[in-house]
């Protein structure tokens, strides 16, 4: 198959020139656009995740999510600030799977409980926050 080479130089830089019998990934990729095909059709029954002592389905995880984002009012262009752990249903949540349900970001933020009300209300404005998972 083929083969690509990632130079480790700052900014994604190019090799001045590509190992011999690789690709420059910084050459190839970029330029593909966002899409995703995998090699084997993905089983939506399959299980998919695993936390908390519950296994989800690939089905079973989508749906939470999109329930999950809509329970939150998240909407497409929303941005989540969270600083939940991803060792629970809720950290991942809120984290991951509910903005991106709903075409949205999530702004991720260590000890977000020890901000006082003024530090919170400034990483709401400076990271234009739509929503709060505290």
């Amino acid at each position: 198959g083929e083969r690509v080479a990632l130079a480790l130089r700052p900014l994604g830089g190019r090799f001045p020139q590509a190992p011999e019998g690789f690709a420059d990934y910084a050459v190839e990729v970029p330029s593909q656009g966002d899409r995703f095909a995998p090699f084997a059709p993905v089983d939506p029954d399959a299980p998919a995740l695993a936390v908390g002592g519950e296994e989800l389905t690939g089905a079973g995880l989508v749906a939470r999510a999109r329930a999950d984002a809509g329970a939150r009012g998240l909407v497409p262009g929303s941005r989540l600030l969270t600083g939940h752990p991803y060792d629970t249903w809720e950290g991942l949540s809120t984290g991951l799977f509910a903005p991106l349900a709903a075409g949205g970001s999530v702004v991720l933020c260590r000890h977000l409980g020890q901000l006082g009300a003024d530090g919170l209300a400034k990483r709401v404005e400076s990271e234009r926050v739509t929503g709060t998972a505290v």
